[in-house]
């Protein structure tokens, strides 16, 4: 990792981190110019907390929450948790989501849905076949940056549409119309060439997300927390056909 990448992602300064504490989880409402004025980052309220379920806190607490809430997806047993008007209002003291995820833009895969959770329980970040840039990796770092969120989930799924696009380019040598062509310049060195057909489409899905994930934890500020057991990033995908999410080892 070279060092510009290193100082994009080394942690701001206190100010700083409190500004874009207050911006993002504070209490500001809209008009309230004078309350950004008069109160300090620093005394905003802690939120309370969104619902009486336990909230989960480490890593594999994460990662059961979002299996359980799977589950209930998958079998039709959704619970849609934390919209009610007491969660809502409780959420405009602040947020603490659980878990990062990074997904497709995907209309067939929200996550908040696929894995059965509310308000103020994800970040989700949505790009075309999960492809990495700058204000991606931003959006992504800043839940276990600045909140703490001890999970990163890289959900690839079935049949997406960008792998397939990078795949058929790769085959043809097609040129894909205006910034198109980006994603697929991202996802082309995951291209499966050992597989054919449909089976190269559903390897380099997993290699994408494999890829994804491995450059996620690579991150230094990532990956000091990975080190210190205070977060995990995942790589999952999720099946259209029978609405599981499967670990992608």
């Amino acid at each position: 990792m070279n060092s510009d990448r290193a100082k994009r992602f080394a942690l701001p300064s206190p100010a700083r981190r409190a500004l874009l504490r207050f911006g993002l989880t504070g209490t500001a409402a809209l008009g309230a110019t004078a309350a950004l004025g008069a109160v300090p980052a620093a005394a905003t309220p802690k939120a309370p907390a969104p619902s009486s379920r336990p909230r989960p806190s480490t890593p594999q607490e994460a990662l059961r929450e979002l299996a359980a809430g799977n589950q209930r997806w998958r079998t039709f047993r959704e619970r849609h948790p934390d919209e009610s008007p007491a969660v809502r209002q409780a959420l405009t003291a602040g947020q603490h989501p659980f878990a990062v995820i990074l997904g497709c833009i995907d209309s067939r895969v929200p996550p908040e849905l696929v894995f059965d959770q509310g308000l103020g329980d994800l970040f989700v970040v949505r790009s075309a076949g999960e492809v990495l840039d700058e204000a991606v990796l931003g959006s992504i770092a800043y839940g276990p940056l600045e909140l703490g969120t001890p999970l990163i989930v890289v959900l690839g799924h079935q049949s997406c549409g960008a792998v397939t696009a990078a795949v058929k380019a790769d085959e043809t040598g097609e040129r894909l119309p205006a910034h198109i062509q980006y994603l697929a310049d991202q996802i082309a060195p995951n291209v499966d060439h050992t597989k054919e057909g449909d089976a190269r489409i559903a390897s380099t899905i997993d290699a994408n997300v494999r890829a994804v994930r491995a450059r996620l934890a690579a991150e230094p500020d990532l990956a000091a927390m990975v080190d210190a057991g205070k977060l995990a990033v995942v790589g999952a995908r999720y099946d259209l056909t029978n609405q599981r999410v499967s670990r992608v080892a």
